[in-house]
């Protein structure tokens, strides 16, 4: 395969949700002062997955890597890069990737490293595996998104605990003779870390600063309606097609607000758009392709179809990857 012609194609995909659903009456019976109506009416949101605490970021992201190579028809030793996209790694180091290789068992020395780009961190990851297949270093990637966000919320914020939900997802992206992933485009602007931060470190064995994730939503809102229309405009540019040839939009899963107001501005009908928050909450970099493998694995998409993916996240990071499915 000469590398004038070879692209990169997802071949495969998997997700994992741990336990069982937490409802919002759930939330309501453990003592936060919240109710269904309030969340629903706001978010979308009617149950999330957490995980328990002996389960990490790298033990999703295993059961949701198994399920793509599964799908895939690929086994561990033919993966020579791993990207998992996550902010809530096992440990400072080593790497939640370097952990999900060993876990699966690949002794290649392929390549292993996270991304920490928040709720963009998938299509960052996908943007830069992509990059690795185009060029011929490398021929199968898995690209993770795994969270487990339920260890950086404040119990006590009911403006942001009630949001967010543990999970990964996965895709294998292989080299091949014919275009997959179409155009890729992902950005940043740090002037606007504040309004979605955890802002907290160690130092010296102890907690600097607050470990728990606070939010601005109204601002988080205004910011992510208008990058996630400019970046979907960006990536369809590239490729030179239009609105009407997106069969899914698969979107970051924050909230049906967020999702609704970009296929609005995208003037792309709801029918059109996957949405799976109301049963996993929003799951950071996991969120895109957990949405991803349940429609494939539903049946809603095919092969063959133009799937945009896109997301918008602390940092603030945003980016979009347009592919053939």
């Amino acid at each position: 395969m000469s590398s004038a012609r070879i692209f990169s194609r997802i071949i495969g995909t998997g997700s994992y949700l741990p336990g069982e659903p937490v409802t919002n009456h759930d939330l309501v019976a453990r003592g936060i002062n919240t109710s269904d109506e309030w969340i629903v009416e706001r978010t979308g949101i009617h149950a999330r997955h957490l995980a328990p605490e002996h389960v990490s970021c790298s033990d999703l992201a295993l059961e949701a890597s198994r399920r793509a190579l599964v799908a895939a028809g690929k086994e561990p030793g033919d993966i020579d890069l791993v990207i998992v996209a996550t902010s809530t790694p096992d440990f400072i180091f080593p790497s939640a990737a370097a952990l999900l290789q060993d876990k699966l068992g690949i002794r290649n020395g392929a390549a292993a490293f996270d991304v920490q780009a928040v709720c963009s961190g998938f299509v960052y990851a996908l943007a830069i595996a992509e990059k690795f297949i185009r060029s011929g270093s490398h021929r199968c990637a898995l690209v993770v998104g795994a969270e487990v966000f339920s260890r950086i919320l404040d119990w006590d914020d009911r403006g942001t605990c009630v949001l967010f939900g543990d999970g990964a997802g996965a895709a294998v992206l292989a080299a091949s003779d014919e275009p997959g992933i179409l155009a890729t485009a992902i950005h940043a602007d740090g002037s606007h870390s504040g309004i979605l931060s955890v802002p907290g470190q160690i130092c010296g064995g102890k907690v600097i600063g607050r470990p728990f994730l606070q939010m601005e939503g109204q601002a988080v809102f205004k910011f992510a309606v208008r990058v996630l229309k400019e970046v979907a405009e960006e990536v369809l540019a590239q490729a030179g097609l239009s609105v009407v040839d997106i069969d899914w939009l698969i979107p970051h899963q924050a909230n049906v607000r967020i999702i609704n107001a970009t296929a609005k501005k995208l003037a792309l009908p709801a029918e059109k758009v996957i949405v799976t928050v109301g049963h996993h909450g929003n799951t950071s970099a996991a969120s895109i392709p957990l949405a991803l493998d349940e429609a494939v694995r539903a049946g809603r998409i095919e092969r063959g179809d133009t799937l945009l993916l896109e997301g918008v996240g602390g940092g603030f990071t945003w980016g979009a990857t347009l592919l053939k499915f």
